[in-house]
């Protein structure tokens, strides 16, 4: 099963989701597959390791002119998944470049300053999403005590 089961839906979903993605933001594939519940026939390990893709089939068929910032979406790695040196991988690195995003030597993006937390949790409950998974991979500790850190 490479495609979801309704595409049309599919997509829909992700990319509201999409629009959500603040200027100077990342999120991955495989975050925002983690805020859409699995089609109702498809079995949750299935969803889990198919979905990522289905969510960089929804960007590739992102309809131009409707405002879904697709450039905001990269890999789970931190990189632009189009092929380094082709006009849609320069033409995304030059929109996240004007929108502040920096990358290392690497073409890498560092999540803990540009990692998106997702939308917020009225958004999401009004949508029938989850919360998403975090990008970022330092957390500070939170005091249970106020004044203690």
């Amino acid at each position: 099963m490479y495609n979801p089961p309704d595409p049309t839906s599919f997509n829909r979903i992700v990319w509201q989701i999409v629009q959500q993605i603040p200027e100077g933001k990342v999120s991955t594939y495989g975050q925002l597959a983690s805020m859409i519940p699995p089609p109702q026939d498809v079995a949750p390990e299935q969803y889990q390791r198919l979905a990522p893709r289905w969510v960089g089939s929804a960007m590739q068929a992102v309809p131009p002119g409707q405002g879904i910032p697709w450039q905001r979406v990269i890999n789970s790695q931190g990189q632009i998944s189009l092929p380094r040196g082709s006009a849609g991988a320069d033409e995304q690195r030059a929109l996240l470049d004007m929108e502040g995003v920096l990358f290392d030597p690497e073409g890498r993006v560092d999540f803990d300053k540009v990692g998106w937390d997702g939308p917020p949790s009225d958004w999401l409950e009004a949508h029938q999403l989850a919360s998403p998974r975090s990008l970022k991979k330092s957390t500070k500790p939170k005091s249970s005590q106020p004044g203690l850190f």
